[in-house]
């Protein structure tokens, strides 16, 4: 169960997609825009990422914690050796989204994630290189302005294809640069634009 968030930041002005929901308040105000540097983190935003493909990240959210365990608390390693059998038994836990062709390719992106570690050392050295190495800054003031991909996200998106991953589309792409902090896109009003700038603290796991 998240923690109960600050009564100041109650007050705060923030963006509109997290509603009234205290979870996904509390992703918002703690840990969404924030530059993440750890793999492990990157593959869960991948798993979840492409398990939203047609739902809400509101749904996915919810079903987190579903998937933390799951999937073997989002170990690419671990989840790289799932084997059929795994698959089908996931396909049975009401704790993720059941969808076949999302679950396998949770385990076939587990497998491509290794292979660009073992190029780059790292997947997150390889994917900040598409920024250049440092957030992106942007500064909408309404979430109409907000786009659903970029250059950097379709450029990823490119070479993700190439390598293999699957459900990868600029679109998922963008959400994953916008939850690892590449890019902030917090609206200029809200008040995590400035804290994620100046290194807002990153949310805890």
């Amino acid at each position: 169960m998240p923690k109960k968030l600050n009564p100041r930041k109650k007050q705060l002005k923030r963006c509109g997609w997290p509603g009234d929901d205290p979870l996904m308040v509390a992703y918002h105000d703690r840990e969404w825009g924030v530059p993440c540097h750890d793999d492990v983190r990157h593959f869960e935003f991948l798993v979840l990422e492409a398990a939203q493909a047609g739902l809400s990240w509101r749904t996915v959210l919810h079903k987190r914690e579903g998937y933390r365990r799951a999937f073997a608390g989002f170990d690419p390693r671990k989840v790289a050796r799932f084997d059929a059998r795994k698959i089908e038994l996931l396909l049975q836990d009401p704790g993720i989204i059941r969808n076949r062709l999302k679950v396998a390719a949770a385990v076939h992106n587990a497998r491509r994630f290794l292979e660009v570690q073992g190029e780059f050392g790292s997947f997150d050295r390889y994917i900040w290189g598409f920024v250049g190495g440092r957030p992106k800054l942007n500064r909408w003031r309404s979430e109409g302005r907000v786009p659903a991909t970029s250059a950097e996200s379709d450029a990823l998106s490119a070479d993700l294809k190439r390598r293999g991953f699957q459900f990868v589309g600029s679109t998922v792409i963008y959400a994953h640069l916008q939850a690892a902090g590449l890019v902030n896109d917090h609206l200029f009003g809200c008040f995590r634009h400035a804290e994620v700038q100046a290194g807002g603290a990153t949310g805890s796991r």
